[in-house]
């Protein structure tokens, strides 16, 4: 779904988080574009994702790096990322309401408004689910996961719900309709067989 390789070098918020990445502006870049883009070779598809996930991973650990005081990743937690996902909102492009917004709930609002810009659900989503996968792939341990900390999920799932009341629009799945099964094929009639009939005299049975 969504990229996360623009984040700013130097940010005015975080002058002391200083992350030198290849490109953060914006978490939400391959999203919209792989929408608009024809579908991919599977393999090609295969290898953006590898090389989006290890971009994620070098990127999270220089941030780890730069944070004050420095954090090693076995010292990481669930705070931590949740820490890093806020960070990230500075760089986002998604526009979401305030309640007190006359555009609260509307789609597509007809004016501009002085709401902040935010990453989207769906991009923190994707990245999450690659940082948890990158993870494990380089020694860690499942049960100690921080990205698949309950707090991260639990953030996830607050963003989810915020972001779809405040934009209105729906994040829900589309279930998919069952297709009624086939109707049984025909059954196929026997013709009904008649007794042969008796030539003259001769009874059809025997006295």
């Amino acid at each position: 779904m969504a990229s996360f390789t623009e984040l700013v070098e130097n940010s005015n918020h975080h002058p002391q988080e200083k992350i030198n990445i290849e490109t953060v502006n914006n978490i939400e870049i391959t999203s919209s574009s792989s929408s608009a883009a024809a579908p991919a070779a599977p393999a090609s598809s295969s290898s953006r994702y590898e090389n989006q996930k290890r971009r994620d991973w070098n990127t999270f650990g220089q941030y780890l790096r730069n944070h004050r005081p420095p954090l090693t990743l076995s010292r990481c937690s669930g705070a931590h990322v949740l820490e890093f996902l806020r960070y990230l909102d500075q760089f986002g492009k998604t526009k979401v309401h305030t309640p007190m917004c006359p555009f609260y709930g509307h789609p597509n609002p007809p004016a501009p408004c002085p709401c902040p810009l935010k990453q989207a659900w769906g991009s923190l989503d994707a990245l999450v689910g690659r940082l948890r996968a990158a993870y494990e792939e380089n020694g860690g341990k499942p049960e100690t996961n921080p990205f698949g900390a309950r707090a991260v999920r639990l953030y996830l799932r607050e963003v989810r719900d915020l972001q779809s009341k405040a934009r209105g629009v729906s994040y829900e799945k589309k279930k998919k309709r069952k297709r009624p099964p086939p109707p049984p094929p025909p059954q196929q009639q026997l013709p009904l067989s008649s007794p042969p009939l008796s030539g003259k005299g001769v009874l059809p049975f025997e006295l």
